[in-house]
């Protein structure tokens, strides 16, 4: 083998195949393995302490039933910081998730439902009442052939 042989096939291996700094690897994407699985929330805010943010997240607590019934898991992107269901994603999954949506961790709040199949099913910024978005998964015709 060549000398510089290795040393490249080590570097592909560490950074996924050859993908370079700053570059985004769609394989790293948590909703792909939601799809079929589950509806992801995703909330984007402009900070972690943003009033429309934290009225959004109360309402999910105390609406955690209803939440959980349709299937749905939360993601959150605060300053950055990814997270699904309070657990911590790494930076590449991060910039995936935002990448795979063409959302931006600089914006306004923002909030994407996508549903089971992977499609993005509401996007809008600013408040979004969760009930709201309840009512539209409960319309969806997968989840009308549950009831």
């Amino acid at each position: 083998m060549k000398q510089w042989f290795m040393p490249a096939l080590l570097a592909a291996a560490l950074t996924g195949g050859g993908a370079q700094a700053g570059e985004i690897n769609p394989a790293a994407n948590p909703l792909l393995a939601d799809k079929w699985q589950s509806r992801p929330l995703i909330m984007v805010p402009p900070s972690a302490d943003n009033s429309d943010y934290e009225r959004m997240r109360g309402i999910i607590e105390t609406q955690r039933d209803a939440f959980n019934d349709r299937e749905m898991v939360l993601y959150t992107v605060e300053n950055g910081d990814g997270m699904k269901n309070g657990q911590a994603l790494t930076e590449a999954e991060t910039d995936a998730l935002l990448h795979s949506l063409d959302l931006s961790s600089q914006g306004p709040l923002t909030t994407v439902l996508v549903g089971k199949d992977g499609g993005k099913k509401v996007e809008q910024q600013g408040f979004v009442d969760p009930r709201q978005l309840f009512d539209t998964i409960d319309n969806m015709p997968m989840r009308r052939a549950r009831q």
